[in-house]
């Protein structure tokens, strides 16, 4: 089977289950694991390199009340890999080619390819979409016991956490303008033991102002933006640390979103343990290095 992903999360996926031999084509975004570098890249941002938050916020609002895409496929690309399944998403249109788009261009160059769109907006979404793609590739076993094991971490962590006082916890999705966490992180802030403020399960993330995270009194902020490695969060984080709406937060920390919050994969269940290391961090291991740093 060859298989092209269109979403970093999805790549991830198709490794978990031992079919990086199969994936031919992914987006320009997909950087983990390693290997996928050395694959093909069909869709690529329109948005332009180096726009700072706030310039990026504006491009991707008006594209989307424009109607303009804000990812394009190489059609040429998927025309040389003829793939036999496209993994993609319709549930955020900022973060990959949306599988309607897909499918019309695979009628317009004549590919049969299976397309799967991927949505999830809870962690159970997350394995599920785990166990559909193991369904479509013949992988079930390895699903089986690759889904099994995250669910044990899971519970590993409620257990570790249960009983404890649950601080009251913001999620920072975006800095400039403020957006709340949403989709699955939330339900991630409650599994860590932690009260999810301005979020609920399920729910998408919106935009949100200064006045109404100070009102909310978070006791924990994390700031997870969309598309940031760490050190990137960290250096972003300094333009806002120290606004009076954020004094009463006892603890400021930063993550690595990319890796851990913003792309729905297995790699969750690892940011539900690094954000337990940080509302819990006497009864829960340190996080690894380079996935959660304190700013305050």
């Amino acid at each position: 089977m060859r298989i092209v992903s269109l979403l970093p999360s999805a790549t991830e996926i198709v490794y978990a289950l031992g079919l990086g031999d199969q994936l031919v084509g992914v987006t320009h975004e997909c950087d983990w694991p390693a290997e996928a570098a050395s694959k093909r890249v069909v869709s690529h941002t329109n948005l332009p390199s180096g726009a700072d938050p706030a310039e990026i916020d504006r491009l991707v609002s008006a594209s989307m009340s424009d109607g303009d895409p804000t990812y394009s496929l190489d059609r040429d690309a998927v025309r040389d890999l003829q793939p036999d399944l496209v993994i993609t998403q319709d549930l955020c249109a900022v973060c990959a080619v949306p599988a309607g788009d897909v499918r019309a261009a695979l009628d317009v160059l004549g590919c049969g390819a299976d397309v799967v769109s991927l949505d999830p907006s809870s962690l159970d979404d997350v394995l599920d979409g785990i166990v559909r793609v193991a369904q479509i590739t013949g992988t079930e076993q390895r699903a089986t016991a690759l889904v099994d094991g995250l669910r044990r971490r899971l519970a590993a962590v409620s257990a570790a956490v249960s009983g404890l006082e649950q601080p009251r916890t913001f999620a920072l999705e975006w800095g400039d303008p403020p957006f709340n966490g949403g989709h699955w992180v939330p339900e991630m802030i409650d599994k860590a033991g932690g009260e999810p403020v301005l979020g609920r399960w399920g729910t998408p993330s919106v935009r949100v102002t200064w006045d109404e995270i100070a009102d909310a009194r978070p006791e924990v902020v994390v700031f997870m933006p969309c598309g940031y490695d760490l050190p990137a969060a960290v250096a972003e984080a300094q333009t806002f640390l120290n606004r009076p709406e954020l004094a009463g937060a006892g603890a400021v920390f930063a993550v690595h979103a990319n890796a851990f919050f913003s792309r729905p994969g297995p790699r969750l269940v690892d940011g539900v343990e690094i954000l337990a290391s940080a509302l819990h961090p006497d009864a829960v291991a340190a996080a690894p290095a380079g996935a959660l740093a304190r700013l305050r």
